[in-house]
């Protein structure tokens, strides 16, 4: 799994219970994982199609520090399923699991769209 993102849990992020949201963790890995699609798929128009089980394992804190890592189950004709994990930073504990979302790649009428892609590119390797 590679972890891509920090976020810094702040008090507006908090629920009545003093701990994370986890409306706001859905949110950050939501946004993370479109940005993910659409680097792989180099197309702007990603749609989040299905998510999986969401399994909430332990609460985070203000001031903690969550990061967000994403791993490549496979790519579809037109979609890429992901897998995510956010933990916290500091205590390396599972925040969240999901095993499958699954992001949809669309054309400029919002129409599912082949996007060619059968492996994980890095942006590095596009750069040569």
């Amino acid at each position: 799994m590679r972890f891509h993102t920090r976020k810094w849990v702040k008090p507006e992020d908090l629920n009545p219970n003093s701990s994370l949201f986890g409306g706001k963790l859905l949110a950050w890995i939501d946004e993370e994982l479109a940005l993910y699609a659409i680097i792989q798929l180099e197309n702007y128009r990603i749609v989040t199609k299905h998510m999986s089980e969401i399994n909430f394992r332990s609460s985070a804190h203000q001031g903690d520090i969550i990061e967000i890592g994403i791993d490549v189950v496979k790519f579809g004709n037109t979609s890429i399923t992901l897998k995510c994990e956010a933990r916290n930073i500091m205590t390396r504990e599972t925040i969240i699991t999901i095993d499958a979302i699954t992001m949809v790649s669309l054309d400029a009428d919002g129409k599912p769209h082949a996007h060619g892609k059968t492996s994980i590119e890095f942006i590095k390797d596009r750069m040569k």
